[in-house]
């Protein structure tokens, strides 16, 4: 042991000789660092004014585009594409389809028009392969009927996403300009929807491709460059969505996968007088290469170094010291239940190996608590559930036991009486209700155990209210009651069984206790990151003082509450533990002439 600690003491008391080589090192790696991006900027710069001035850029089709780009790479290490006004390519007419608009829900004006759909904005060019489990290959087939979704710009439609059907433009087999949905979420955070809208409305349409365009043998390497092409299509989505003044030459930063990059956007007019542009992406990853040749030289100046060994062990054998100290105060923290202290583990040696384990048995022992404590806290819960289940059926089975105990008192007494069969239908009646009460009363205890997880989905909730109004017709019917509704057609998440459980048993309610030709009104309205679901009825009020006690288990303090009614008292207890388990909001409310049941449900996201 001591041995080690000696061992280490003369390798730390090294390292400090070799900090001195390290921070000379450190000056001129930055220093370096700085000046190959300075002359990388400046050359590219030099590059891309010349290339603005020769001829290549105008090339007439695709494979002369390729070619000329593939020089320039070689030449100046860096990618570079010619991009027209709009920031499309400026010749991609071996990677594009024709589509014939036949009809546009939100704009009208382009229902016949053909458009020109550059397929590099939409997807790779490797997903032609039929081999592709997606098989997007499809929806590019001449022939196809496809749906549309996009952006008007400067009345000009931009796609960005394509499917089969309008089912698909949601799925994971769209095609989908990435970047141009991103910069539509980046504008609708700065802007109001109808701002939004009013600068960039968007289209849904359907049509047909008439023509398809693809590479062929070597041409498709310059559509696998996937890293410059999303940047290509992130300028486009910056200058149609007016983030890119495009007065004055451009230089920004990138960085992927830790890798740093500079990108150069050249702002040019064509012989027509149009805007367009030159964009170039060039990687610094060499300097990194350069600064490890520059390693070999600080080893001449190691030497010098070794004098300070001697100045430096009484630091270093402080160091050494330290780590017993941190052990010894973690210690300390463990006898007294704090197992929060973590003793930082930074060497391999024998004091290392001891921090790791004492880090691990802090974090065990603390775990092994934490769960004993959720363990405990479980079976509280439990116990008290178990308690309370027995007093509420001890308590509800009373009357329907002293019913049946009745009827068969009356039964042995007068077998022959005129009543038999009634006294038979009042037991029958009191049974079922012991089973609708069992039942529900299990349920209530599922989840109050604190055991039961909710499991949630994306679903329409109008669909649901539609289909428990429905279910519920032939009673609104009996009492001539008139049903008033109206729905958000809003996407929500959360569990629909039990949701629909809800809402029969709030409408259930408002069923039970209107009089006859009232009113009930249902109404699912959209907020901003909700949908508030009512549902009120016409009749008499609950006390202020019982609102809240509605809601509790057995409940009887109204006529309305009264198990002679058909209820078993539980219906509005489990509600309120369903809507807990989803976390929302819920409640009831006296209204001018009625009561308003309410909750709230998180909208899906992508609502």
């Amino acid at each position: 042991m001591r041995r080690s600690i000696v061992f280490k003491l003369f390798l730390l008391t090294a390292a400090l000789c070799m900090s001195v080589i390290a921070s000379l090192f450190v000056f001129q790696t930055v220093f370096f660092k700085q000046f190959y991006v300075h002359q990388k900027t400046g050359s590219v710069q030099a590059a891309l004014g010349a290339a603005s001035q020769a001829d290549w850029i105008h090339a007439g089709d695709a494979q002369t585009a390729y070619r000329n780009e593939q020089q320039f790479y070689q030449k100046y290490n860096t990618w570079i594409a010619a991009l027209d006004a709009e920031g499309n390519l400026k010749v991609a007419d071996d990677f594009e389809m024709e589509v014939r608009l036949e009809n546009s829900v939100d704009a009208p004006a382009l229902s016949g028009q053909s458009i020109t759909v550059p397929l590099y904005t939409v997807m790779n060019v490797e997903d032609l392969s039929e081999d592709n489990p997606l098989q997007p290959f499809t929806i590019v087939k001449p022939g196809e009927h496809i749906a549309i979704e996009g952006v008007i710009i400067d009345n000009r439609p931009y796609p960005q996403r394509i499917g089969r059907d309008v089912s698909n433009l949601r799925e994971e087999n769209r095609l989908e300009n990435e970047q141009l949905v991103r910069k539509e979420y980046e504008a609708l955070s700065r802007l109001s929807a109808t701002d939004y809208r009013e600068r960039y409305p968007s289209f849904l349409a359907y049509g047909t491709v008439t023509q398809v365009r693809t590479p062929e043998g070597s041409d498709e390497s310059r559509y696998t460059n996937h890293l410059f092409l999303e940047r290509v299509k992130a300028f486009q989505a910056d200058l149609l969505y007016g983030d890119f003044s495009g007065k004055t030459d451009t230089i920004a930063d990138y960085e992927e996968n830790n890798v740093p990059y500079k990108i150069f956007v050249k702002r040019l007019t064509d012989r027509t007088g149009n805007a367009e542009y030159l964009i170039a992406m060039t990687s610094l990853q060499p300097v990194n290469e350069a600064a490890g040749v520059m390693r070999h030289y600080y080893g001449y100046i190691a030497l010098g170094t070794l004098l300070l060994v001697l100045l430096a062990a009484f630091y270093y054998s402080r160091r050494i010291a330290r780590p017993l100290l941190r052990l010894n105060e973690a210690t300390q923290r463990m006898a007294g239940l704090d197992f929060s202290a973590r003793i930082p583990v930074s060497t391999e040696d024998e004091i290392g190996s001891l921090s790791r384990n004492i880090n691990g048995l802090s974090g065990l022992l603390y775990d092994h608590i934490i769960r004993l404590e959720q363990d405990i806290e479980q079976e509280k819960r439990l116990e008290q559930t178990r308690k309370e289940f027995i007093s509420g059926v001890s308590h509800e089975l009373k009357t329907p036991l002293s019913v049946i105990e009745s009827c068969l008192y009356i039964l042995k007494d007068k077998p022959d009486s005129q009543k038999r069969e009634y006294y038979f239908s009042a037991m029958e009646d009191e049974v079922k209700r012991m089973n609708l009460l069992i039942a529900d009363m299990l349920e209530l205890a599922r989840y109050e155990s604190g055991t039961y997880r909710m499991e949630m989905s994306t679903f329409r909730i109008d669909a649901v209210l539609e289909r428990v109004c429905a279910k519920l017709a032939g009673e609104f019917a009996d009492k001539r009651l008139k049903l008033h509704t109206r729905f958000a057609p809003v996407e929500v998440v959360a569990n629909p069984l039990r949701i629909e459980q809800v809402i029969v048993n709030f409408l259930t309610n408002a069923i039970r206790y209107t009089p006859e030709g009232e009113n009930v009104f249902v109404e699912a309205d959209e907020e901003q990151e909700t949908v508030k679901v009512g549902i009120e009825n016409k009749g008499a009020h609950i006390p202020d003082d019982q609102l809240e006690k509605i809601w509790d288990r057995f409940y009887r303090g109204e006529r309305s509450r009264h198990r002679s009614t058909g209820g078993t008292g539980l219906g509005l207890a489990i509600s309120k533990q369903i809507l807990e388990l989803h976390g929302a909001l819920y409640g009831a409310m006296n209204t001018d002439d009625g009561v308003r049941f309410f909750f709230e449900l998180n909208k899906s996201k992508e609502a």
